[in-house]
């Protein structure tokens, strides 16, 4: 099995994040699962809290899903909280797609009644609460609680800083769980890593959701199920794509690797 992990940060940067991140998907991958990590390299890869850095970083993904299912992989994963892409992705490809933020909000529901949020910043906190909203899982939230970090901050920040962002991670959970959450989000992969780094799974009884963790079993589950059935994304309706003439007047302006198997 070959997964396809697209991270939001630039490819030729390194962090202490991509190390964390590499060793976290090796910790947890199923015997004979490959997971290919591929940054970004057309756009700035500095994150996602604003709107014009996610237009642009948002194009790269949608067309190395396409490059994935080329290259022969079984599914393709968002590794960014905000999702960028993955409706579009689904849409074009037809192997699974997966994000994390979506992930990470339905296995909570699966884990309590209710989920918080921690949030890597102020900016970030009305972004991810729209992808709460397309999930439909309002009603679920106790909250959301964000840091007072950036992106950058985050990407490379040392040990030391490390702890500190931990230490304030772990005051704003304990506010979500006096608000009634029963499952704790980071919304952030930093933050996730940096979690996993510590071995922090679970505060005050309530789980602690590790969304790369989380993201790379359900992507494996959801390609033994497709290998199984056949199926796995609902081609009606939202991801359906064009057919016939229209789909060939697409091709011929856009070329024809886009939407590949429609016909």
């Amino acid at each position: 099995m070959r997964l396809w992990y697209q991270s939001l940060a630039r490819e030729n940067q390194s962090t202490p994040y991509g190390a964390v991140l590499k060793n976290i998907i090796a910790s947890c991958v199923d015997p004979g699962t490959e997971v290919h990590i591929q940054g970004i390299s057309e756009a700035a890869g500095i994150g996602v809290h604003y709107r014009f850095l996610e237009h642009h970083d948002t194009r790269e993904v949608i067309y190395n899903a396409i490059r994935a299912e080329k290259e022969g992989f079984d599914a393709f994963l968002v590794g960014n909280i905000s999702d960028a892409g993955l409706p579009e992705a689904r849409e074009m490809v037809n192997i699974p797609c997966l994000g994390l933020s979506e992930t990470s909000l339905h296995l909570a529901c699966m884990m309590g009644a209710s989920f918080g949020l921690v949030m890597i910043s102020e900016k970030w906190t009305a972004r991810i609460l729209e992808n709460v909203r397309r999930c439909g899982l309002e009603r679920r939230l106790a909250g959301a609680e964000p840091l007072d970090t950036s992106p950058l901050e985050l990407r490379y920040v040392d040990k030391r800083g490390r702890e500190q962002v931990i230490a304030r991670f772990m005051e704003a959970a304990q506010r979500l769980l006096d608000k009634g959450a029963e499952v704790i989000i980071p919304a952030g992969g930093d933050i996730i890593a940096y979690l996993v780094e510590a071995g922090i799974y679970e505060i005050g009884r309530a789980p602690v959701l590790n969304g790369i963790i989380e993201l790379i079993k359900i992507a494996e589950a959801a390609v033994k199920l497709k290998t199984i059935t056949g199926r796995f994304t609902s081609k009606r309706l939202s991801y359906a794509t064009p057919t016939g003439d229209f789909l060939e007047r697409i091709r011929s302006f856009y070329g024809p690797d886009i939407y590949p198997g429609a016909k």
